[in-house]
């Protein structure tokens, strides 16, 4: 198992799912000397402060201001990934690294559709049993509207206290129709532990078939996962499904010690900063050596395409589905010492042939689309068109 620092690789800010596996980056120290233009600028806001103050009708809290200010200052980089937190905002960003999570147990991400979508609605969780099902539009928390821009903002309000409730406003188009409806859903906040692995055995043509569902790549699925192989193979199975459809990412080690558990010596995946100063992560000489395919589809993003893209160009495994998200930068979360927090893009990375991801994706070796209403969660495998590709793939392997 490799150890280093920890980075996040993650598409989405989750409510009560969270991506773990990023920890604190070094303590902003800002002592740089101030420009003219920063003197100006810093003389513009107190102007405008003092115009607010002398002509606004309403009371206004000066830390809103401020905060508002500095918000600003991230949101016109007009990067989704990099943002500024409040110090209670940070709080609730940070309270997903051990792996608990006070929320309702959903995984959602900005839809191109401008809307806050659901990826996955988690077992045994409130979101599950308030009725909340993947695909749903999140379109309103608590009467207030979100879209895709605010998405974490969305979230830091649908997070909150075990035993409270939030009010999700639910856009969802049902099968067969063209016509959506909107409704709201009430959801009671709880302490969720979150499996991010489910396993299976099928057999099939005298072969045992292994799969393993990594649902997200956070603290605790390195072991989780290594659990449910080891389990596996000692059922000797002679093929593995290894599925990252509706995986948002997450932890850099994490996907890494799960990519080298399958790739002999050589590159996994390779970084480069604003500097042009590459990293360079590979794998070690040991490897199983088992066949295997990967299931992929267009809400598999970051860290689960730096397993795909390995794997691809690798040659370890053929990847099934369709296009991966494209989202192939990497944040890094710095802790300020007033409690506020900044998650800031400071890096690109690319496969071990140097195909960039970001904006574009990972290419399945096999495109195969999927039914909308498909629920991972169920493994429903002989109604999952994909997942009964995959299985074909990998008994032509095996014969």
């Amino acid at each position: 198992m490799k150890k280093f620092g920890k980075f996040l690789l993650a598409l989405i800010l989750v409510a009560g799912v969270g991506f773990t596996g990023f920890t604190l980056g070094q303590n902003a120290s800002f002592t740089s000397q101030t420009s003219t233009r920063d003197a100006e600028h810093i003389a513009e806001m107190k102007g405008l402060k003092g115009l607010l103050d002398q002509n606004f009708l309403f009371d206004y809290d000066e830390n809103q201001i401020y905060e508002g200010s500095l918000k600003g200052m991230f949101a016109n980089l007009g990067d989704p990934y990099t943002s500024y937190y409040t110090p209670d905002e940070f709080k609730k960003l940070m309270e997903s690294l051990n792996g608990r999570y006070s929320g309702i147990g959903l995984s959602v991400q900005a839809s191109k559709e401008g809307y806050i979508k659901a990826v996955s609605v988690f077992d045994n969780s409130p979101a599950k049993e308030a009725g909340i099902e993947p695909g749903d539009y999140i379109t309103k928390v608590n009467g207030k509207g979100y879209g895709a821009s605010q998405l974490e903002e969305a979230v830091a309000e649908i997070k909150g206290e075990p035993g409270t409730e939030v009010t999700l406003t639910i856009l969802r188009t049902e099968e067969g129709k063209t016509d959506s409806k909107e409704f709201d859903i009430k959801v009671s906040r709880a302490d969720v532990n979150v499996d991010t692995i489910d396993d299976d055995i099928l057999e099939i043509r005298d072969k045992k078939i292994g799969y393993i569902h990594i649902k997200a790549f956070d603290d605790i699925t390195w072991q989780d996962f290594s659990d449910s192989y080891s389990k596996l193979v000692a059922q000797d199975i002679d093929g593995l499904v290894l599925d990252v459809r509706n995986n948002p990412g997450g932890a850099l080690d994490v996907v890494i010690n799960i990519a080298d558990n399958f790739l002999d010596e050589g590159v996994i995946v390779t970084t480069k900063d604003k500097n042009g100063k590459e990293v360079v992560e590979k794998s070690d000489a040991s490897a199983s050596d088992i066949p295997m395919v990967i299931l992929q589809n267009e809400n598999s993003a970051s860290a689960s395409e730096i397993l795909a893209g390995a794997m691809k160009d690798r040659g370890r495994a053929k990847i099934i589905g369709t296009q991966s998200f494209g989202k192939g930068v990497v944040q890094k979360i710095f802790n300020l010492e007033n409690g506020a927090g900044a998650k800031i893009t400071i890096s690109e990375y690319f496969t071990p042939n140097g195909t960039q991801i970001n904006k574009v994706g990972v290419t399945p070796d096999i495109e195969v689309s999927s039914d909308e209403d498909l629920d991972l969660s169920k493994m429903d495998f002989k109604n999952d068109k994909q997942f009964v590709t995959a299985l074909n793939e990998l008994l032509k392997e095996l014969e």
